[in-house]
């Protein structure tokens, strides 16, 4: 038990680093030409903490759900996702107490309008685009945990934010500080689940895509990896 609750707790500070990475994006997506792409990069701020700092994000335990034991891992997944949720809501909910956001140029309207465009379309976008992430996502952290260069690493966690962002596809963490900072997640409860649901299965479809596939080069010449 007390090593659930490990999990659980570095699972909340990944999502409030994610959170502070979406903070620093809605304060310049619109603020100035390009804000969006500078904003994305700064993003990375999120994903950079939690691997140097070794919190729990989903996006990037979902990438490894096949190379690791069942049912363990997999209720350890389930526990991540939760934390990351408490993490965002707890950032976005201190974010609502103070002047950043407001009625008319906060980062809570930014986002809401953000996530009504995301729940106006379908969920087999927002399923798609899941997936697309996340093979973004596992080019950042198997990059990072792999790549034998320090500048490698690096910049492969930063590219592989920047360009999901730019590129608008949906990373289920990311959307649900999008969600509660908006408060559209506590005015529309069951919609909001959903709609993260549907990404987080998106996002691991898309988190083990490439890996399988260099799993499967490796068995054709004979068990030596690429």
């Amino acid at each position: 038990m007390k090593r659930i609750w490990g999990v659980f707790l570095y699972s909340i500070l990944a999502g409030f680093c994610i959170g502070l990475g979406g903070t620093v994006f809605l304060r310049l997506k619109d603020a100035f030409p390009g804000g969006n792409v500078v904003g994305a990069i700064l993003f990375s701020i999120g994903l950079f903490a939690i691997c140097t700092r070794g919190y729990n994000l989903f996006t990037g335990k979902a990438c490894y759900i096949f190379d690791n034991p069942w049912p363990s891992y997999h209720i350890d997944l389930v526990v991540v996702w939760l934390g990351n949720l408490v993490g965002t809501m707890l950032i976005s909910g201190i974010e609502r107490l103070t002047v950043i956001c407001g009625e008319e140029t906060g980062i809570n309207v930014t986002a809401r309008a953000m996530v009504e465009g995301k729940m106006s379309t379908s969920y087999l976008s927002l399923f798609i685009l899941g997936i697309l992430c996340n093979v973004c996502i596992y080019l950042a952290v198997n990059g990072y945990a792999k790549n034998p260069h320090e500048l490698g690493k690096y910049l492969a966690l930063f590219l592989g934010v920047t360009v999901f962002i730019i590129s608008g596809m949906e990373h289920s963490i990311a959307d649900m500080y999008y969600w509660t900072v908006s408060g559209v997640f506590y005015e529309m409860p069951g919609k909001s689940l959903l709609c993260l649901l549907v990404v987080s299965l998106g996002n691991i479809v898309g988190g083990v895509f490439l890996g399988l596939g260099e799993r499967w080069k490796a068995s054709l010449d004979g068990g030596k990896s690429a």
